[in-house]
């Protein structure tokens, strides 16, 4: 499938030649250069929507891909995109600072406003981000501080079961002492008791136990 072809008017160049005598000027003529129809440039850049970047290899309307196809169609193409591109991005940069400077007093105005309006904003984000900080910081506070009353009362409930377990374990020693000392003397008193019956049934002591 052949595309339509558009023709560039030739441009004639003219080179002075200041050393030849006889001629003043040497005129040369650029040969016509035929491109297919791919898309128009002006349309292009007068729309907002973005380019499509062409295959060289595989051009429009067509099926198969062959090298042959390479034509200059699709690098013109891609060449015009690639200064729409350019521009667009060149326009875009300079619209955001030609306004306060060489704009209209409405223009100017405006852009005051937007400016006083975007920093009215940026304050208030950055009020808003210090309010959620300190509110962070006072809620990881009182999270410590209640991490901090809950380790106190285990440790004062650690020490209350201590000195409860060692107040039980002086008064079960003190009871077995005193038991002890009671079975010690309970003891002693019987053997005095047996010892002297056994003097009163027999006065000699024979084995020098009584006094």
């Amino acid at each position: 499938m052949r595309l339509p072809a558009i023709s560039i008017a030739s441009t004639p160049v003219c080179i002075p030649q200041d050393t030849l005598p006889i001629r003043q000027s040497r005129c040369l003529v650029v040969t016509q250069t035929t491109f297919p129809s791919i898309s128009n440039s002006a349309r292009l850049w007068a729309s907002s929507q973005s380019i499509p970047r062409l295959n060289p290899l595989h051009p429009p309307l067509v099926h198969k891909r062959i090298v042959s196809l390479e034509t200059p169609a699709v690098h013109h193409h891609n060449h015009q995109r690639t200064l729409i591109m350019q521009r667009r991005e060149h326009q875009r940069y300079h619209q955001v600072w030609r306004k306060p400077f060489y704009g209209s007093s409405s223009e100017r105005d405006e852009y005051r406003k937007e400016l006083l309006e975007h920093l009215k904003r940026q304050m208030e984000e950055k009020c808003i981000s210090l309010k959620l900080h300190v509110a962070s910081k006072v809620k990881e506070a009182e999270n410590l501080r209640e991490v901090d009353r809950l380790a106190l009362s285990g440790e004062r409930e650690l020490r209350i079961q201590h000195s409860k377990a060692m107040t039980a374990y002086r008064d079960e020693n003190k009871r077995l002492m005193e038991q002890s000392w009671r079975d010690r003397a309970l003891t002693r008193s019987q053997e005095t008791l047996k010892e002297r019956e056994m003097l009163c049934l027999n006065p000699i002591n024979w084995n020098g136990t009584l006094k």
